[in-house]
């Protein structure tokens, strides 16, 4: 950790594919990043199982002496689907209940290249920043452009006013484990004076984190 940071990060989520992954950048990544993660000793959160990209960089996290924590629903687990648990194991009824533990288990979020499960899990912890859940920033490891059209739909939606400055301000992009980490140290959130107004902490709002998707975000 750098003297000036904002903060110290203890926890860190890592959202990407579980597919087989041929790619050698992508691999290469994922290793990094489970190395960077062990030599500063900060935990890893990350979706459970041994295959893909979480398979490399929950091995080579754990391996390096990081705490690692798997959560995974239990029909994926029971299922095999996706291997064996690196680390702890957290089985969960849902993949609602999954991404929510993941949320309270993590000082921030890191993805690596993924599919169609990756993005869910970028955008719903994204709109629940922009719903005042949360205030913690997602870090894009941008290996070989991957993300380049995403971050330029994000630009996009923002300049269209379809996107506050505060939800986009959460989307961090490096192209190395080693900056992202420096980067998502140094993030200060700068909150939305509208979203502040949401109180999650009402006991009737407090029960659940489910984002109602009738609301044009």
């Amino acid at each position: 950790m750098k003297e000036n940071s904002a903060h110290q990060i203890k926890s860190i989520c890592v959202f990407c594919g579980s597919n087989p992954e041929k790619n050698a950048k992508f691999v290469e990544a994922a290793n990094n990043l489970g190395k960077v993660l062990a030599k500063r000793k900060i935990h890893l959160v990350y979706g459970g199982g041994s295959l893909g990209l979480m398979g490399y960089v929950s091995t080579v996290a754990h391996v390096g002496g990081s705490q690692v924590l798997g959560i995974i629903p239990i029909a994926l687990a029971e299922g095999n689907f996706v291997g064996k648990t690196v680390g702890e194991e957290l089985r969960v009824p849902t993949m609602q209940d999954r991404i929510s533990k993941m949320l309270d288990n993590s000082d921030t979020f890191i993805a690596l290249p993924g599919g169609i499960g990756t993005l869910e899990e970028i955008f719903q912890i994204a709109s629940w920043a922009q719903l005042n859940i949360h205030h913690k920033p997602i870090g894009l490891l941008n290996i070989d452009g991957f993300f380049n059209k995403l971050l330029s739909f994000l630009d996009q939606a923002r300049e269209k006013n379809f996107i506050p400055h505060s939800a986009r301000q959460i989307f961090i992009s490096a192209s190395t484990a080693e900056e992202m980490v420096d980067k998502l140290e140094d993030f200060v959130y700068k909150p939305d004076p509208v979203a502040a107004q949401i109180d999650w902490s009402k006991e009737n709002n407090n029960k659940k984190r489910k984002m109602d998707l009738s609301l044009h975000l």
